[in-house]
């Protein structure tokens, strides 16, 4: 397989449709072109890791302006096993300390699941936050490549990095926090992952719309947002030589929203 085919994953930015979007928990994500605007949130009481950490740890521990949260669901190839998994994600797991996946699965937050794999359904769950600093984006994109060679489909994977040093006393004094937010697509190849980028879009689109519309009457808005993506992998088709590129009608989009008025808060479960 053509290496192009791994190494496309697609973030969203700004300046994209401003919508917002109604998850699972009856929570609404307030977006401006997709990217999470700062916002304030409850304090969240720390909790570390559990285990003795090791000066490099104890390093991250106390100098860590951010507590970043992974989120996503995403479907691996039926031969995917354990070892394949703990593999992929071995940025992740090393990046917060720990010797393996088993050890580096457990969340910051005891109420999180963590990362969880999910053998007889093939699938990858992830609901985990870590302490960290601004280097962890390079981990994120270690970590999309190596999901990228055993997913099965196109998925997006929520990235929240929360201020950790922000408090009230910078609230009530209008300072902003250095809240930022970003969903990352991964998959097999660019027809899957611009195939979950235009699910997405759709959804939140059509989730704006019908607040004056009803549903029946956004098919030709759909169909606009499809010709749209069908340009842009018709120029990647000329340019790679690449496969089929994405469509198809009201796909059921992500399953994993948030909301908030404030900044952006965490996951419930």
């Amino acid at each position: 397989m053509d290496p192009i085919w791994l190494c496309l994953t697609v973030k969203l930015q700004a300046n994209q449709v401003a919508s917002s979007r109604n998850g699972p928990d009856g929570e609404i994500g307030r977006h401006c072109g997709l990217k999470i605007r700062r916002f304030s949130r409850e304090g969240v009481p720390v909790r570390f890791r559990l285990g003795a950490p090791s000066n490099e740890d104890t390093m991250s521990t106390y100098n860590t302006p951010f507590e970043i949260h992974v989120h996503g669901d995403v479907l691996l190839r039926s031969d995917v096993d354990l070892k394949a998994v703990q593999e992929a994600l071995k940025p992740l797991w090393k990046y917060a300390g720990a010797r393996s996946l088993t050890e580096g699965a457990q969340s910051l937050y005891e109420e999180e699941p963590g990362i969880r794999f999910d053998d007889k359904e093939h699938r990858l769950q992830l609901c985990w936050t870590v302490r960290g600093s601004e280097d962890f984006r390079q981990v994120l994109d270690d970590m999309c490549m190596n999901i990228n060679e055993v997913s099965a489909a196109g998925a997006q994977i929520e990235v929240t990095f929360y201020d950790a040093e922000y408090d009230e006393e910078d609230e009530e004094r209008g300072t902003e926090s250095r809240d930022d937010f970003l969903i990352l697509f991964v998959g097999p190849d660019p027809a899957s992952i611009m195939q979950a980028q235009r699910d997405l879009l759709v959804q939140d689109v059509v989730s704006l719309m019908e607040r004056h519309f009803d549903g029946a009457e956004l098919g030709g808005v759909v169909s606009e947002i499809d010709k749209l993506f069908g340009q842009r992998f018709e120029d990647l088709v000329n340019s790679l030589e690449l496969g089929k590129p994405p469509r198809g009608g009201m796909g059921p989009g992500p399953q994993n929203g948030h909301g908030g008025g404030g900044r952006r808060p965490r996951h419930l479960h």
